[in-house]
């Protein structure tokens, strides 16, 4: 400023001339007793987590019987899946017409998370006797590694001849073309989805769609169009 040299601050390093030995071991010691502490903390954090994991435990064995409870209810309510599916913002889009049919015979949809509550969970849809496949449950779990990899497995969905839906595609009996539509059982028995949203629908199930099904059901223009 006012054309006056501009002065530079040099930060001198330990070891290096005009560098005070003892400044040096000075920070050498702070930076030791400062590791002290923030191993003290991690040791806290650590004990904080299994804490909230066995609180969370105790209350998941509570919920339980609540959740039975809950089922009971859904199961006298008809199309309620088919209804809560269609009305959240975003399974919708992945619920084709033929879909539709398919989650008109769901009766249950429940969530069982791994023992140590970290390493994954798996998601499980419940089926009435249907036309579509033998299966009376389909499962797909999604497991973490230490590192936090994820791996998914899901068993093949058992199709009866003719009702198949494959990468989207409808294979029908006699049809002349394939129905082709993005298809939520596409997805339930695919372990990659091509763009990435995979993670979005398990989340959405198990974060949004399973604890409260009742707030996508009293969506009043989707059950009106079911019930009308």
């Amino acid at each position: 400023m006012g054309g006056a040299e501009e002065k530079k601050v040099k930060v001198v390093e330990p070891g290096e001339e005009g560098g005070s030995p003892k400044a040096s071991q000075e920070l050498v010691d702070s930076i030791e007793k400062l590791q002290v502490i923030q191993d003290e903390l991690e040791a806290i954090n650590a004990k904080a987590i299994y804490e909230v994991l066995e609180v969370e435990k105790k209350f998941n064995e509570l919920r339980k019987p609540v959740f039975s409870r809950r089922n009971e209810v859904i199961g006298s309510i008809r199309d309620f899946w088919l209804i809560a599916f269609l009305s959240h913002p975003v399974l919708g889009e992945f619920v084709s017409k033929e879909d539709e049919k398919i989650l008109k015979h769901m009766v249950s949809l429940e969530l069982e998370e791994a023992k140590d509550l970290k390493s994954g969970y798996s998601i499980i849809l419940n089926f009435s006797p249907n036309p579509y496949f033998e299966d009376k449950k389909l499962t797909k779990t999604y497991c973490f590694d230490e590192v936090g990899d994820l791996s998914i497995m899901c068993e093949p969905i058992k199709w009866k001849e003719g009702k198949g839906i494959t990468d989207g595609d409808r294979h029908e009996k006699g049809a002349k073309r394939p129905y082709t539509s993005e298809s939520f059982f596409t997805w339930f028995s695919e372990v990659v989805w091509s763009d990435g949203r995979v993670d979005e629908i398990a989340e959405i199930l198990r974060d949004d769609l399973w604890p409260n099904p009742l707030r996508h059901f009293q969506n009043v223009r989707f059950t009106l169009l079911i019930y009308c």
